[in-house]
Formats: C-alpha cells, structure tokens, sequence
C-alpha cells in the first residue's frame, strides 16, 4: 500500500515521502496513529501543492539573506564598539556577539540573532575584525566591526 508519510518515522520514512509499505502495517500502526496517510489522487495534488509553497517560501528566504548580505557588506556598514584597553592594545574584557548584534541593531536597525555570527572566540583586540555572518546554508556574509578605545 502507498502511503505518505505525516511525521518521521524511524527506519521507513521521513515527513512528506511517499512509499510502498505492507498493508497491515499501513492499515493498523501508521494511519491509526496518524503518522501517514493512504497516498490517493487528492492527498497527492495537496503534497505537490505543498512542495511548491515550501519551495517558494524557500526561494524568497534566500533572496532576503542575499539582500541582507549586500546590507552588511557595505563600505558603510561598520559596527563601532568601544572598551577598556591597555597600552600594548589588549582589551581588559572582550566582545562578544551578543554585543555585536545589539550594536548593529542600534546603529543599523537591522535585528541579526546572535547566533549566526560564527566568531570563533570573543574578540580581544582593538582595531578592524571581520566577522562572518551565515544568513542562509547558502549565504555567508562578512560583517566589520571596529573596536575602539573608551
């Protein structure tokens, strides 16, 4: 019996796949506990008609990561911070990307989740760091920010 999968299921199936599984195990474990249901003409046009939504919803996701990535890497896009330093222009503390996303949004209004920002350590040092940004699995962007001494 063909049937298309509602939820994962381990070892058959993932959400939205359609495939061939006996028919007692169709009829009495997955569309009871509605974990799949009988792959007919109309539950297969309302599939395709989901995946064209999802691949749309998909397309317009990617072009705002493109956008934003051409917003963030802008010559004029610098995010200034400022800390304690010493003289040899070692931080006293250090910068994280907590305070990178709030600073962006403060001066750029552009909201960005902190934990996009793929900072291998928290920054130490004044001057020029570029951080890399990943919007989208496909849109990495680079964002600079200059720290400054208070």
């Amino acid at each position: 019996m063909k049937v298309i999968f509602t939820q994962d299921v381990k070892g058959r199936g993932k959400r939205g796949e359609v495939k061939e599984v006996p028919d007692g195990y169709a009829q009495n474990f997955l569309i009871p506990r509605s974990m799949a249901k009988p792959a007919n003409k109309a539950a297969m046009s309302e599939l395709a008609g989901q995946k064209r939504s999802e691949a749309k919803h998909a397309a317009e996701e990617l072009a705002e990561a493109k956008r934003l990535k051409e917003v963030l890497e802008a010559d004029e896009t610098v995010v200034e911070l400022t800390g304690k330093a010493g003289s040899d222009g070692r931080m006293f503390g250090s910068i994280s990307t907590k305070q990178i996303a709030s600073a962006l949004n403060k001066q750029y209004n552009i909201k960005l989740d902190k934990r996009k920002m793929e900072l291998a350590a928290p920054i130490k040092a004044l001057g020029y760091v570029n951080v890399p940004v990943k919007l989208h699995h496909e849109v990495t962007a680079t964002l600079r920010v200059h720290i400054a001494e208070k």
